[in-house]
């Protein structure tokens, strides 16, 4: 499965600078928690259940959790006024489908390729209903709850982007396994990024300048 791009998360305050980051409590697990931490915010470990509590009561400033189909069920609208976007940290949230090597490999050729096909088609289903549910429950927040949607500070990405190439680089040094995963996968997306610059992003660009689609 796929969820899709998620969303930077949910603000109780304003972020207009990079200073604005510095000591704000935010949910973020992971690798992102650890980049919050390196630009200055005190990242939050906590589950689920715990944030929209949290957030009420300012024990947290911010959170993320999904996007707008799974945060307008969540409720956070009711306890945050502004959602910012891009999910830099979640660009792509894959769900594992894991099966013990040794049941795999016994299974005869047909079988195997069942299994696979249904993955497959399940990836794709998750991540098309993703998009349909996420693009209405954004409308319903805006429109109907009154949500702010912004954009983070083109400072606040740069530093993110910086600070998020170091975490991983920390992260797989010493670890040749983990190396060599984070260079496959970095060596594709270099190496597809020239052809995604003028197809996908220039199509983009032409519906929001041409044809007036804008982004907030």
């Amino acid at each position: 499965g796929n969820s899709g791009t998620q969303m930077a998360g949910w603000f109780r305050k304003e972020i207009n600078s990079l200073e604005d980051i510095k000591g704000l409590k935010i949910r973020a697990p992971g690798l992102a928690g650890e980049v919050m931490q390196r630009i200055g915010a005190t990242p939050v470990q906590m589950p689920g259940g715990e944030v929209f509590t949290s957030m009420q009561t300012g024990a947290l400033d911010a959170a993320d959790w999904v996007g707008p189909y799974n945060d307008l069920t969540f409720g956070l609208h009711k306890v945050a006024k502004y959602y910012y976007y891009p999910g830099w940290q979640e660009p792509g949230a894959m769900l594992e489908l894991m099966i013990n090597k040794e049941k795999w490999d016994a299974l005869p050729e047909d079988l195997q390729a069942i299994v696979k096909s249904a993955a497959e088609a399940e990836n794709q289903h998750i991540y098309d209903e993703f998009t349909a549910r996420n693009a209405e429950a954004l409308k319903q927040l805006v429109n109907e709850h009154g949500v702010e949607l912004r954009r983070l500070p083109d400072e606040v990405l740069q530093a993110l982007e910086k600070t998020s190439q170091e975490a991983v680089e920390d992260l797989v040094a010493g670890n040749e396994q983990a190396r060599r995963l984070y260079e496959s996968y970095r060596d594709f997306r270099d190496s597809v990024m020239p052809y995604i610059a003028v197809a996908e992003q220039s199509a983009l660009n032409v519906r929001s300048t041409v044809l007036g689609q804008k982004a907030p």
